[in-house]
């Protein structure tokens, strides 16, 4: 079976773009902004890509389930942020649509990724 290159998965590729957005909104938020929600809005945004990585890159299907299960939760994490930026007014709504939509397609394909994990494991344990 072919290995997987981490650059060309989707679901991580999707995290990247999902992150740069939201970085590019909350830089232009003011200071009291964006030293308070934006900073964790962008730590958490960051999270989910810091952590698919870090999974992929460890020594087995299971450490890399488990960085995968704390990429979803940072992928909640931010859900909760982009939330409290449109009832702050610091996104509009339009933006906060656009943001959800994507983070709702990431959740799909992140459950689609820890999925395949766990058949691969399978596989490699019943041989």
């Amino acid at each position: 079976m072919k290995q997987l290159v981490l650059e060309e998965l989707e679901v991580y590729k999707l995290s990247m773009m999902i992150a740069d957005e939201i970085w590019n909104d909350v830089i232009k938020w003011n200071h009291f902004a964006k030293f308070s929600l934006g900073e964790q809005l962008t730590e958490a945004a960051d999270s989910i890509s810091f952590n698919i990585s870090e999974g992929y890159g460890r020594f087995s299907f299971r450490e890399n389930i488990h960085f995968c299960y704390i990429s979803r939760g940072s992928l909640f994490e931010t859900k909760t942020g982009i939330k409290k930026a449109v009832n702050r007014k610091l996104i509009s709504r339009t933006r906060f649509e656009f943001l959800s939509e994507r983070l709702e397609t990431l959740h799909i394909k992140l459950n689609s990724y820890i999925n395949y994990l766990k058949q691969q494991s399978k596989n490699q344990n019943s041989k």
